[in-house]
């Protein structure tokens, strides 16, 4: 007997391909691709700015990129491939019709990226303590705002994984953890171009 959590909101599926086109094929709901594509597209042009920033003022993008701790970026790295991880795993898992496990693996996804927050916020504290602010230059104004902005992303992932862990049907798990897959890939691209070139 079909379960309840294999059907999706509204037996819409039929009206999807008219209406998104070739975003209809994508795991999930269409609308988060369209949202993904557009915070891709955002977070881009923030990485744009930076390396122009840093090519009008290498020396002191140079200097300031020294401050930085690469230790806590490349944990914070390791958490969110971790969580991605988990994120695929929870997706296999309702693929497989477990419930109970795909819930353990968003959740898992959602406490690796509650830690990833926490080392984010110690590694802000130890700036803000150094006296290394958003108004310091332009390198530190450029980080806040590119990493925070990711932060946001990460406590939305968060809410996200845990809607879809409490309705875990086959599109929130897919829509939530695309969603999840996105913020780990834009700090995949963070963590390189802001900690560690020259």
């Amino acid at each position: 007997m079909a379960s309840s959590f294999d059907s999706k909101a509204g037996n819409s599926d039929e009206t999807l391909p008219g209406r998104w086109g070739p975003l209809s094929d994508l795991p999930g709901h269409p609308m988060m691709w369209v949202l993904i594509i557009s915070e891709i597209l955002v977070f881009g042009a923030g990485l744009i700015a930076f390396a122009a920033a840093r090519f009008s003022q290498p020396l002191v993008f140079a200097t300031a990129q020294n401050s930085l701790d690469r230790v806590a970026g490349t944990i914070n790295t390791g958490l969110l491939l971790t969580s991605g991880l988990a994120a695929a795993l929870a997706v296999n898992a309702r693929s497989r019709g477990k419930v109970p496990e795909t819930r353990w693996w968003l959740l898992s996804a959602a406490l690796l990226g509650v830690a990833f927050l926490g080392v984010k916020g110690v590694e802000y504290w130890t700036k803000y303590q150094a006296g290394l602010a958003i108004d310091t230059n332009a390198f530190f104004a450029l980080y806040y705002l590119l990493t925070g902005f990711h932060a946001l992303h990460v406590i939305a992932g968060i809410v996200i994984l845990g809607i879809a862990a409490r309705y875990p049907t086959i599109e929130a798990v897919e829509t939530g953890t695309s969603f999840w897959h996105m913020i780990d890939l834009i700090w995949v691209l963070l963590f390189p171009i802001i900690y560690l070139m020259r």
